[in-house]
């Protein structure tokens, strides 16, 4: 069940330390996964008994003993789990430290961490599954090798995840299974969503700054993005383009709407943090349409899934309008006659606009929350406020 389907996006975020805490983050990925957890544990079990085949003696090859193994299988299988989600989302800290350092040295530090954690369950599990855990046999060989089985799993599957997470899993089964190999015609959602202001801040604070301001903010967006369904298509400049299949569940396309507004709650939440960062807080806006889009490979010495399209064009215009209209949020009405408006959010007033490139005119409507984000009430008036308005506004309140 995607966690968009009943829930206010006001209180998605709320919390202290709803953004960056572990328990919540491990919560609604297994919410997602249930269908990958029970495949972990079929996996585990197997590869406990495999092992118990292929390594112990022979006298060991019985019922009791393969029960004993299927179950510290499962075991390490859920808590190398565990570990991996952990330091996909670590505390705020642990993980700037980890993103200064080559992605080499950290491919290495994950590794060890995981190793260090398996090899420290595995003899708990020892310990409550044998009668006789620690002989000098299982100590001197079979402890050394799990710890070494241990740490080159760690490091091939750290590899594996970390370059899935470079060019996107989707993207990459889709490369794998040759989806897209010839050009396909889908019906997609698709938002563009743009750091307001970006310009003359990176004026004032500098480029270098800017661009640190820029990775955090994505960093930080990427986590509702993904609670809500949404596919990167591409990061282009301080700009993000997200996809989302259109659905016909009309409650499923109303996704990108929560989304936007998901990433809102979290940047008020963490916008104490941005100003002791960078002295600003960023402030966004996005333009979401619907319609078919022409998706296929290109390239050859570096390849890509390119999306193409009159939907992508309007899509990126209606971004522009949002600087015209003063708004944050505008959508289509072909996104809108598809999509139930959630509860919390209200309409604009229907307008037809023109947009460069297209001369047909597109109905437009701005979509706005009927409450706004604690963040908007101390930053109206301006794209960015530095820390100094920002404590000065909340002097005089």
């Amino acid at each position: 069940m995607d966690l968009d389907e009943h829930a206010d996006p006001r209180q998605l975020w709320r919390g202290e330390g709803a953004a960056t805490a572990w328990v919540p983050f491990l919560t609604r990925y297994a919410r997602r996964h249930l269908g990958f957890l029970a495949g972990l544990v079929i996996v585990g079990a197997a590869l406990g008994i495999g092992y118990r085949y292929l390594f112990d003696p022979l006298e060991q090859r019985v019922p009791s003993f393969f029960l004993r193994s299927s179950l510290h299988g499962i075991g390490l299988a859920i808590v190398g789990w565990s570990v991996h989600l952990s330091l996909v989302a670590p505390p705020k800290r642990l993980r700037d430290r980890l993103r200064q350092l080559p992605q080499i040295s950290e491919l290495a530090i994950k590794a060890l961490i995981m190793t260090a954690v398996l090899t420290i369950v595995t003899i708990g599990l020892q310990l409550l599954l044998y009668s006789e855990p620690f002989s000098r046999s299982w100590l001197a060989d079979s402890l050394p090798l799990i710890v070494a089985i241990a740490f080159c799993v760690s490091l091939v599957a750290g590899g594996i995840f970390e370059f899935q997470r470079l060019i996107g899993g989707r993207v990459l089964g889709s490369f794998l299974l040759g989806t897209y190999r010839r050009p396909r015609r889908e019906q997609r959602i698709v938002m563009f969503l743009d750091m307001a202001g970006s310009t003359a801040l990176a004026e004032e604070i500098g480029e270098v700054r800017m661009h640190d301001l820029i990775t955090r903010f994505f960093f930080d967006i990427d986590q509702p993005i993904a609670d809500f369904g949404g596919e990167v298509h591409a990061y282009v400049g301080d700009e993000v383009i997200v996809t989302w299949p259109l659905s016909d569940e009309p409650r499923r396309n109303v996704r990108p709407l929560r989304c936007f507004f998901a990433a809102e709650d979290l940047i008020a939440d963490l916008a104490r943090s941005y100003l002791q960062e960078f002295g600003v807080v960023p402030h966004f806006r996005a333009g979401v349409h619907a319609g078919p889009v022409v998706i296929s490979e290109c390239g050859d010495v570096k390849r890509q899934i390119a999306f193409f399209g009159d939907t992508m064009n309007v899509a990126s215009r209606l971004c522009d309008h949002t600087k015209v209209a003063g708004e944050v949020l505008v959508a289509s009405a072909e996104l809108l006659k598809s999509a139930p408006l959630p509860p919390g959010l209200s309409l604009g007033t229907p307008e037809r606009i023109t947009l460069r490139g297209r001369r047909a005119p597109i109905e437009v409507r701005t979509v706005r929350r009927d409450q706004p984000a604690v963040s908007n009430l101390l930053l109206s008036g301006s794209d960015h406020r530095t820390r100094d308005e920002a404590t000065s506004d909340q002097s005089r309140r």
